[in-house]
């Protein structure tokens, strides 16, 4: 028996996501690594960074205020704990589902409970995001070859994800696809790594090398990481506008020492994908088929 998946295609400045909401299946989805490999493709699939899984919050998570559950996959199939610009989309995409302009959501995600405020955007397709993203605190250890390697100032970060942050003059100078992926494949569990140059108190400039991902245009958690490794350095303010080739997102330290990221959500597309019942499952799953 063939059905079809709704999917909702977004970006968050440049870092593009599909969601697929079991909300708006009416049932529990059947999502793993293998389906978002087979859909990020960009070239035999549909093309993303990343699949999120917007799982139906269940009866004790709804009366505690949850909207939704967020379980994402990287391009290359493997599951990421977190993503600032993807819980944007995941957003936006439940907001419209539900036909609202503005309010307040709640994600469950894997390193806790994020709270998502949602204004509307400049047009029709774009929203406004903002997003708890939670205390960043010291992240792994740099392997002794890395720290052999960097020459310049560097810190890691746990964003609830690990990161990397290295300072240098300019990010645009670095080739990422080889020192960004040298830097990630030498960490057991992989890294995001960001280059960073700070360019006034209240601006810096960011590019990553996103663990499971490779380069993108952006990232949220990124970002986050970056102003507060260099806010602990003592290199910029408590509000900064993060500088990406994608765009620009703000992130805020608040009094707390947690960091809040601010920027544009924004939607591409709707798409159907065909599906098929899984015989072995339950009658109200469904198993992707692409």
């Amino acid at each position: 028996m063939t059905s079809s998946l709704h999917l909702a295609k977004l970006h968050g400045l440049g870092n593009d996501f599909l969601i697929a909401l079991d909300e708006a299946a009416g049932g529990p989805l059947v999502v793993d690594g293998d389906l978002a490999r087979r859909l990020c493709d960009r070239r035999r699939g549909i093309g993303a960074d990343g699949l999120i899984h917007g799982v139906r919050a269940d009866e004790r998570q709804a009366a505690d205020g949850v909207d939704v559950v967020m379980r994402l996959y990287n391009a290359d199939g493997g599951r990421a704990e977190i993503s600032g610009n993807g819980i944007r989309c995941l957003a936006q995409a439940l907001a419209r589902h539900r036909g609202m302009t503005a309010g307040v959501l709640v994600a469950e995600t894997d390193v806790g409970r994020r709270r998502l405020v949602c204004e509307p955007g400049e047009d029709g397709s774009t929203m406004q995001v903002a997003v708890g993203m939670g205390r960043p605190v010291a992240g792994p250890a740099v392997p002794d070859e890395v720290e052999r390697a960097l020459t310049v100032r560097h810190a890691t970060v746990d964003m609830g994800n690990p990161h990397i942050v290295v300072e240098v003059d300019d990010p645009g100078a670095i080739d990422l696809a080889v020192h960004g992926a040298w830097i990630e494949d030498r960490f057991a569990d992989g890294v995001n790594v960001e280059y960073i140059a700070v360019d006034a108190r209240d601006r810096l400039r960011l590019r990553v090398w996103e663990r499971g991902a490779g380069i993108t245009e952006a990232c949220g958690s990124g970002a986050c990481a970056a102003v507060h490794v260099a806010h602990g350095w003592g290199a910029v303010d408590d509000r900064v506008t993060v500088s990406m080739p994608g765009g620009d997102a703000v992130v805020i330290i608040e009094d707390d020492g947690t960091a809040t990221l601010q920027g544009p959500s924004v939607h591409i597309a709707d798409l159907t994908v065909p599906v098929a019942t899984d015989p072995a499952a339950p009658s109200d799953r469904v198993a992707v088929e692409v």
